[in-house]
């Protein structure tokens, strides 16, 4: 223990003699160790940390597998087959995927709270307690079982001042009075983006046929049953719904289960791990340059060694001494980068947190426990230990004659310069990797940037409202409201038009499959299609080109004649070469009750509109009048959705958001807006994942260009120093100066080069990695190929150029005498 003090000490005290090098080494591992430790803060908050919930690997999520891909939606039909599985899960449990906006009316101030549906299961399926009251019963949960609602630890607290006696009491949600059963006890997370501040009953009809797939299906698995005996189950089931439901599915579609944790993160599981691999590369470059600056401090330190080797101290000694140096700066700048790590990760997340799960608001939830701290420390001791070990073990070669005989003199040592040289070229190699990576992010986002959505975001404003209760239990009711709101919104000053929908542009779109009267398609009817509803003037406040016929007008209402507008996609789809105008079609056919409907008319033909975000493709879309939507599909609207009010405002529309607030509120009888959000503000969290992987693509290029040529630049600047006596002697023969600084170039860029021929290979399989993240651009794209080889070039010459022009101003006589 007191050797390993002594070692402590004597290294603490050769780092203080030596500042310069100190800073320089702890300042690399810093950005090397701090970036790994802050990335591995967030995949160990999204994957590695444990759901919340009892026996959480007994929580399945259900989806259909299709050969398109998994469905996760669920339909009262799907629901009903399901929970008969009894033999394998213990309990299966339904709710909505995305809190809802309901109106809380009565007390101080309306307002809008989040709130999902579930069925009675679902608290005990994810193991909730309540703090006051109970939970819902099965006969609450089954049709016509009664308005009632459990709340939120969070809204008890803020709305009733915790107040016992809330419990059996009415309050009014969306017009409807409802009776509070239950608070839930602090603590139960949801997973969810949006924590709901209330449940409701799902009350599915266990003989329902409905197809509308609008929540998600969990189940706990039995004790002793595994996902893939459950799946062997659920082929069983997938029988079942083939033949009670034999047009509802296509032949090859399962019903199957996975993890319900990997199912919370499959879609940012990739992109996490692409970005844990790039930060690696950040790490291994910066221990590249490390190891170089230890191998140049080390051959300054050869008649050190060689004196202490003949006072008796053996090889192993030596090494020993040198890897506690490297420890010691490897931990220095594990704790620096992990407090700046933290810091800058927490500041990137809540300035664009990138729709990444399980973060909380504005990256919250990542922070440090015992996770990161033991990841940081054994990633600094295995950064220490790599390297500090080809330098230890270089210096621990000295020969005793040499450096004894030269005095203060140090030898060049071949092996070394081999080393260096390695060392170089591999930073190099690695610095072209992750700047061509990034180089590919950055197009997408100018890609994505250049991208026409089909409509114009500029000075919109996008608010929601919720229409559950009676009062807007029929479509001529909603209808109602919307002429009402929409004249007293184009009468405020600023205000150009206003229209409303039921999901907001450029973020979703309801699916039904639809008919062509005289077509019998295979199946007998088409693949669910993008569905809108949409009021008059919903193609002007987004100025959507009506490219033939017409658009919606005020007499397309409930009285009038059943019409539609489809979108460019669905026309070149189903009329390659011929026109739509005319043609009639069924939407909702066989999809349940509330979707059943007359036959419409196509009447118009508008341009594409990437309904589903900036970076998937404008899919085909069926636009009908709002005030035309049946009965039934109004309600379920209204259960599952919003309705969306667009406002088109000549100016920037937050200077009018309080007015048009105030109006909708007088329209609707003091139903509150929430969720208000311009459009532009919606196409930028359209592309929000995308542009977090380029940023933080792009700061861990920047970093691997920053030292990788730092390496090449100390490389070389030491080559210099080394040579400081072969160039005076060189000079003195007459050779020019400008010869000797080219071949000192020569040098350093024949080993630039060397690491970009590597690069450049790795890269050309690496990419392929990026692909599923690129848009508007190649994985082996030529410009980006061309142009990343050509800025590491450009950056690696004037590393190697600095050093090398030193030799022009050196003086023959005073390098003859050096060393």
């Amino acid at each position: 223990m007191s050797q390993i003090y002594k070692d402590l000490k004597y290294a603490l005290g050769t780092f203080l003699r030596n500042p310069g090098f100190t800073i320089a080494a702890v300042a690399a591992l810093t950005l090397g160790i701090g970036a790994t430790s802050a990335i591995f803060s967030v995949i160990n908050t999204v994957l590695l940390k444990p759901l919340t919930y009892p026996d959480t690997d007994r929580i399945v999520q259900f989806h259909l597998d299709t050969p398109n891909g998994a469905d996760y939606g669920g339909s009262p039909a799907r629901f009903n087959v399901l929970r008969t599985q009894t033999q394998t899960f213990q309990d299966v449990a339904a709710y909505e995927l995305s809190a809802l906006g309901l109106s809380l009316t009565g007390g101080p101030y309306p307002e809008q709270i989040h709130a999902i549906h579930v069925t009675a299961n679902y608290f005990r399926l994810f193991g909730a307690s309540v703090s006051e009251g109970r939970t819902f019963s099965d006969e609450e949960d089954r049709p016509n079982g009664g308005d009632v609602v459990v709340l939120s630890y969070g809204l008890w607290q803020r709305r009733f001042g915790a107040n016992r006696s809330i419990i059996g009491q009415s309050i009014a949600i969306s017009g409807t009075p409802h009776t509070i059963i239950g608070v839930v006890a602090p603590g139960f997370n949801t997973e969810l983006d949006t924590p709901p501040d209330a449940w409701l009953p799902f009350q599915i009809d266990p003989n329902s046929g409905d197809q509308g797939r609008y929540f998600s299906m969990v189940g706990r698995l039995r004790p002793g049953v595994t996902i893939d005996m459950a799946n062997a189950q659920l082929a069983l089931a997938t029988k079942d719904f083939h033949q009670k439901f034999p047009n509802m599915a296509g032949p090859r579609d399962a019903f199957a289960v996975q993890p319900f944790q990997d199912a919370i993160v499959f879609n940012v599981r990739p992109s996490l791990l692409v970005l844990a691999g790039a930060v690696c590369l950040v790490l291994l470059i910066a221990s590249a340059n490390v190891a170089n600056l230890l191998l140049v401090r080390a051959t300054g330190r050869k008649r050190e060694m060689a004196i202490r080797m003949a006072i008796g101290a053996g090889r192993g000694r030596i090494v020993r001494q040198l890897l506690t140096e490297s420890l010691v700066l490897s931990l220095t700048g594990g704790a620096l980068g992990l407090l700046i790590g933290m810091a800058g990760i927490r500041m990137l997340l809540a300035i664009n947190p990138g729709n990444i799960p399980r973060i909380g608001p504005h990256g919250g939830l990542v922070t440090m426990d015992w996770r990161v701290l033991g990841f940081t420390i054994v990633v600094a001791s295995a950064t220490g230990l790599l390297f500090g070990l080809f330098p230890a073990l270089d210096a621990s070669r000295t020969d005793l004659n040499g450096p004894l005989k030269e005095g203060g003199r140090s030898g060049t040592g071949a092996h070394s310069n081999k080393t260096r040289s390695l060392l170089v070229t591999s930073e190099i190699s690695l610095a072209l990797i992750l700047l061509i990576g990034s180089t590919l992010l950055i197009r997408t986002f100018v890609a994505l940037r250049a991208i026409d959505p089909g409509l114009n975001p500029h000075n919109v404003l996008t608010l929601r409202m919720s229409l559950s209760g009676p009062r807007f239990e029929r479509s001529s009711q909603v209808a109602g409201l919307i002429r009402d709101g929409v004249q007293r919104l184009e009468a405020l000053p600023g205000v150009t038009r206003a229209a409303t929908t039921y999901a907001v542009p450029l973020e979703t779109m309801f699916g039904v499959p639809f008919n062509i009267v005289g077509r019998t398609p295979a199946g007998g009817r088409y693949d669910g299609r993008g569905w809108v509803a949409a009021s008059p003037g919903y193609f002007d406040v987004l100025r959507i080109p009506v490219l033939r016929g017409r658009a919606f007008n005020d007499r397309d209402d409930g009285a009038g004649a059943r019409v539609a507008i489809i979108n460019e996609a669905l026309a070149r789809k189903f009329w390659p070469h011929g026109e739509p105008l005319g043609e009639r079609i069924i939407l909702g056919k066989g999809y349940g009750p509330e979707f059943e409907e007359p036959e419409r008319q196509i009447v118009g033909v508008i341009g594409n509109v990437h309904n589903f975000g900036i970076t998937n493709d404008a899919a085909p879309a069926v636009y009908i009048p709002i005030a035309q939507v049946t009965d039934g599909l109004t309600a379920l609207a209204a259960r599952a959705s919003t309705l969306v009010w667009i406002v088109r405002t000549r100016g920037a529309p937050s200077r009018l958001s309080s007015g048009i607030q105030n109006e909708l509120q007088q329209a609707s009888g003091g139903l509150p807006v929430a969720s208000i959000r311009t459009l532009d503000e919606v196409v930028s969290e359209s592309n929000a994942s995308s542009d977090f992987d380029t940023l933080l693509m792009s700061i861990f290029g920047c970093t691997a260009i920053l030292l990788a040529a730092i390496g090449v630049y100390g490389l070389m600047a030491y080559s210099v120093a080394q040579r400081t006596q072969e160039i005076g002697i060189r000079l003195a023969l007459g050779a020019e100066p400008s010869s000797i600084r080219n071949m000192m170039m020569a040098q350093g860029m024949r080993l630039a080069a060397i690491g970009i021929a590597i690069g450049l290979a790795s890269s050309f399989g690496l990419t392929r990695l990026l692909d599923s993240f690129l848009f508007g651009v190649k994985p082996r794209d030529p410009l980006v190929f061309a142009l990343a080889p050509a800025l590491l070039g450009a950056i690696a010459l004037l590393a190697v150029w600095l050093p090398a022009r030193r030799v022009t101003h050196i003086d023959p006589v005073t390098a003859l005498r050096s060393e």
